[in-house]
């Protein structure tokens, strides 16, 4: 899908003061990063690694696993495409409402696709499952213990879980070491989630060795641009700068998820940074507009996740402040 995503805050310019539409944290201070990138500017000048092997040695060294279980890629959009391209022809099922990418990528490669709504859903005649945990666009995380007991009661099927936003959870999930020692089991994680850069597409792949071997063989060289390269080694080395507050963004998710709830908006409930709300009457196409032009802020449209209505919208929140802003213009427009 190169249309439909959220956060196309590109097509309105300057007009964009407040942005919802985005599932990452939007405090962080990135001077740094940016001074840093400043100074190795003319590394633009030289090819950068064929396969960025110094951000997967990085990153394998602060999971605790080895670099042959780690693949970095352009974001985690290009690993989705890996993975469909060397599992061409399979039997796939996405957990729905859920990213797009899944489904589109299995279509691009002539998956067998279906859309299931749960993991009781998945039948013995698929091949590959596809999940988003914490999931995008209702924030649910499902239980790791039930997660970790169906992959290995169905070790036929190869598990596709895209953990981008483990980190706005307080709930466990699935570690690197528990996909590494599973041959039925790839997690994918994103740079641009945890530390709020989506202009430079990070993403990765953590599993079993020989697994992602197979993936790796699919990568076409310099995926990863040399920017990213710098800017993801800088990253890596100063995690202690970039503080999610896991615990206040989720009491945010819960206090605005009420609010809206008192102005007859269904929200579902959550349990990370964002909100999925259901109008009772409108369209979240029109809400998204009025709140565009009236009060510069972004929200995502979720009318094209499979599953939902044009009624749907997803909210990320932001601070306190922000987000008391933004249930006043809801409020506005409601009443």
């Amino acid at each position: 899908m190169t249309e439909g995503h959220g956060d196309d805050a590109y097509r309105y310019g300057c007009d964009i003061k407040y942005n919802f539409s985005t599932n990452v944290y939007g405090g962080f201070d990135h001077s740094g990063l940016t001074a840093h990138l400043c100074n190795v500017a003319d590394c633009i000048r030289s090819y950068p690694e064929p396969v960025p092997v110094s951000v997967e040695a990085a990153l394998a060294s602060l999971k605790e696993v080895g670099p042959e279980a780690v693949m970095v890629t352009n974001g985690a959009t290009e690993a989705i495409y890996i993975m469909a391209c060397e599992l061409a022809g399979r039997q796939s099922a996405v957990i729905a409402p859920t990213f797009s990418e899944y489904a589109d990528a299995c279509m691009v490669y002539s998956h067998r696709l279906r859309y299931v709504f749960s993991l009781d859903d998945v039948s013995d005649d698929v091949e590959v499952v596809w999940m988003c945990n914490p999931n995008n666009p209702t924030g649910r995380v499902t239980d790791k213990a039930r997660l970790l007991s169906f992959v290995d009661s169905h070790p036929r099927i190869l598990f596709v879980i895209d953990q981008a936003y483990a980190d706005y959870t307080l709930l466990p999930v699935v570690t690197d070491q528990e996909a590494v020692e599973r041959h039925n089991l790839v997690l994918l994680g994103s740079l641009t989630k945890r530390f709020a850069i989506p202009g430079l597409r990070i993403g990765y792949a953590v599993g079993c060795p020989s697994l992602l071997a197979r993936f790796k063989s699919r990568r076409m060289p310099w995926s990863v641009n040399q920017l990213a390269i710098e800017g993801a080694k800088y990253l890596l080395g100063h995690i202690g700068d970039f503080p999610i507050d896991v615990s206040m963004l989720h009491r945010e998710a819960e206090r605005v998820g009420e609010s809206l709830g008192g102005i007859g908006i269904h929200v579902e409930p959550t349990d990370c940074n964002m909100l999925l709300c259901r109008l009772e009457r409108g369209t979240a196409a029109a809400l998204k507009e009025y709140l565009v032009t009236k009060h510069g802020m972004l929200i995502r449209d979720a009318s094209n996740f499979h599953g939902l209505t044009e009624r749907h919208f997803r909210v990320a929140v932001l601070s306190p402040a922000e987000n008391d802003m933004l249930i006043t213009a809801i409020t506005k427009w409601i009443l």
